[in-house]
């Protein structure tokens, strides 16, 4: 089998799946060096540098490289050729001495290249997907993608509310819902709430200097609630990594910034800047409404509770988050949350359609 110095795998990687790695991890085991050409239209809705980053984990031990081509697509047009040759030339402008693809233009795009045309599972048996099938139905697609793109498309539901109104035993009921539906969903993770085990923990260090110290006694600084929100984003972020199409959170970083008016007053900049660069898509809000208050020794706020809930509806809204409030007994929360992120489910993820193709009826190719 030939052997090269320089190969070249160019595509659109919108998004990136099984295939597209198949074919960069051959090329890779072929070449000496391999360059992959990461090319985005301005309309796509996933950006370049999001697509650029994915590859390079994915393929630590290739280069990857991007480039923006909104040229309109015709195989048949010499001087739409001419025009992507330019783009891809610019981004990439040493020699390449094999182009690998899985599409019919790949003939074309290694001669004008110089190059020869090596052609991987042009028929996917390997790996039955293309980026159209995950564009159209990620669900069924999901085993189809990596890490990175499984945290980029999960759907995330953050479960909030004020002191002992059910939100811990709401998200793990969701989760165990989802998960008992099989297949992909039987990954379907619940986040825990980070600052409860924070919370513990600062209860234990103050208990070893005042043995009778009880929650009441502890006192939070400005710089407990950053990292509380730090935390509960980065544990957010590894689960939606390995788990189902959606993700259930025991509170987010957004619930911090609320958090942090209880305990402190007032804003902290740095936690809102870390809830505003965070992600969710749906959030429940437990009323406390008909829900007793159990004090399980980090709790001491059965007072708050009614100001809680409205600051939670209040920002929710002031923010534009998409919220519904869970109300009556837990079986009605459940079937109050599950329609909910059914809905949410059911609208799909709404990907823009690259440019279309010009010159016939052939499909979109990969290298845009």
């Amino acid at each position: 089998m030939k052997r090269y110095r320089h190969g070249l795998v160019l595509g659109k990687f919108y998004p990136p799946h099984a295939g597209h790695h198949h074919l960069v991890r051959t090329a890779r085991d072929r070449c000496d060096r391999l360059t992959v050409l990461v090319c985005a239209a301005s309309v796509e809705s996933i950006p370049l540098d999001a697509r650029t980053a994915w590859m390079s984990e994915v393929h630590p031990d290739v280069r990857v490289v991007g480039a923006v081509d909104d040229i309109p697509v015709d195989l048949t047009d010499p001087a739409v050729w001419d025009a992507h040759m330019a783009v891809f030339r610019s981004a990439v402008p040493e020699r390449v001495d094999a182009v690998f693809t899985s599409e019919a233009y790949g003939e074309e795009l290694a001669r004008r290249f110089r190059a020869d045309s090596v052609c991987v599972d042009p028929e996917r048996t390997v790996f039955p997907v293309s980026g159209t099938a995950v564009r159209n139905d990620p669900v069924g697609c999901w085993d189809f993608l990596e890490p990175p793109v499984r945290a980029a498309l999960a759907r995330r539901v953050v479960v909030l509310g004020a002191e002992s109104t059910g939100t811990t035993t709401l998200a793990e009921a969701l989760a165990a819902h989802y998960r008992s539906r099989g297949g992909v969903w039987s990954r379907t993770a619940a986040v825990p709430e980070y600052g409860r085990e924070y919370s513990e923990r600062k209860l234990a260090a103050l208990r070893a200097e005042q043995p009778g110290a009880v929650w009441s006694d502890v006192r939070f600084a400005g710089d407990d609630f950053p990292l509380i929100a730090r935390r509960q984003t980065e544990r957010e972020n590894a689960a939606a990594r390995i788990g189902s199409p959606v993700l259930i959170c025991d509170t987010d970083a957004f619930a911090t910034t609320v958090w942090h008016e209880r305990y402190l007053g007032g804003r902290h900049e740095e936690v809102a800047r870390i809830a505003a660069a965070g992600r969710g898509d749906l959030w429940l809000l437990t009323d406390h409404e008909g829900v007793p208050f159990e004090d399980d020794g980090l709790r001491d706020g059965e007072h708050l509770r009614p100001w809680m809930t409205a600051r939670f509806a209040g920002e929710l809204t002031r923010t534009g988050r998409r919220f519904v409030t869970v109300t009556g007994p837990h079986h009605q929360r459940l079937a109050t949350a599950v329609a909910a992120v059914d809905e949410l489910i059911a609208e799909g993820w709404h990907f823009a359609a690259p440019l279309p193709a010009r010159g016939g009826d052939a499909p979109v190719p990969e290298f845009r």
